[in-house]
């Protein structure tokens, strides 16, 4: 729990005073009370039983409560989210047409882009880049999320793994304002959703440019397709037989240290079904929110029910106020 206004807090340092001057209170109440010599009337006067301090211990909860109230308490809750830039980037290196994830790396890749964009709300804009030997923005973020699917099924494979290059183009395409409606432009919360299977060959260092969506608070959630032994097959252009095999493994070591460093987080897909179970995770994780609430009246209000029971226990047991 939060704070609006956490300064006022200092007000409850009048709970121990009030708490003293009840003490001495009670404590005069009780020498006034021996001068009698009844032992009946005596209890009746000074009372015996802890019980007869309930009333002040409410009415004090219920000062507490309030002197809380005041500073206005805030909690977190979860809330849907409106509206979003997503940039989703994808590796179109050669090691994509890998086929340790049925059919293939690509093929899986693209299935579950397509799960993503089905299950964001209609509201998010999203773009698409993706990047070989070099980066390519194929769709600027955008509502239309059909013309993002079509983009999505019209990817190829081509060249080496330029990811740092990727990252660049996806935090300046999150970062574009958009019209507020009102004359001016704002910026959407944004987050990039990289899913690579091999590590960065050219370009700028990914681990540089993390560095920028940490300043833009735009966090990264990196997915490591493929397995440890994946193999890529090079074959014969011409007659179509095998030339060799290459091991082409997710750099997972580097996408974590993007993730956590962005403030976003790792996912390992080794297989198709587990791809798009992430996607299908991460859409849901994006359309959520976290936001503060003021409770300002719920600790009014329980100031208000404290004060009513140390009152009506009070008239109760001796037909007075505490």
């Amino acid at each position: 729990m939060t704070f609006q206004a956490p300064l006022l807090l200092a007000s409850l340092a009048v709970i121990p005073l009030v708490a003293v001057i009840y003490a001495l209170a009670q404590r005069r109440r009780r020498r006034f009370a021996v001068r009698y010599t009844n032992v009946d009337l005596l209890a009746a006067v000074a009372g015996r039983s802890y019980t007869r301090h309930l009333p002040a211990l409410l009415g004090l909860l219920a000062l507490a409560a309030l002197l809380i109230a005041i500073a206005r308490p805030q909690r977190t809750v979860a809330a849907e989210r409106r509206e979003a830039n997503v940039i989703l980037v994808s590796d179109t290196s050669g090691s994509m047409l890998a086929t340790d994830v049925k059919p293939s790396r690509l093929a899986a890749a693209q299935a579950a882009a397509r799960t993503f964009i089905k299950r964001v709300p209609d509201a998010f804009r999203i773009g698409l880049i993706g990047f070989g030997s070099s980066a390519q923005q194929l769709v600027e973020p955008t509502t239309d999320h059909a013309r993002v699917t079509a983009a999505v099924n019209a990817l190829q494979v081509k060249g080496a793994t330029a990811m740092g290059d990727a990252l660049q183009l996806a935090i300046d395409s999150a970062r574009v304002p958009v019209p507020d409606g009102l004359g001016g432009s704002r910026r959407l919360p944004a987050a990039i959703v990289l899913l690579s299977d091999g590590a960065s060959t050219r370009g700028t260092d990914p681990i540089d440019v993390v560095q920028k969506a940490k300043k833009y608070r735009i966090p990264i959630y990196t997915v490591a397709l493929g397995t440890q032994d994946g193999l890529l097959e090079h074959r014969d252009p011409n007659t179509g037989a095998l030339v060799n095999t290459e091991k082409v493994p997710p750099d997972t070591l580097t996408l974590q240290d993007i993730a956590r460093d962005s403030g976003g987080q790792f996912f390992a897909a080794p297989d198709a079904r587990r791809l798009t179970a992430v996607y299908r995770n991460l859409s849901t994780r994006l359309a959520k929110t976290k936001e503060k609430r003021q409770v300002t009246s719920a600790f009014a209000g329980g100031a208000l029910v404290l004060l009513v029971a140390g009152a009506g226990l009070g008239m109760a047991r001796g037909g007075r106020l505490p």
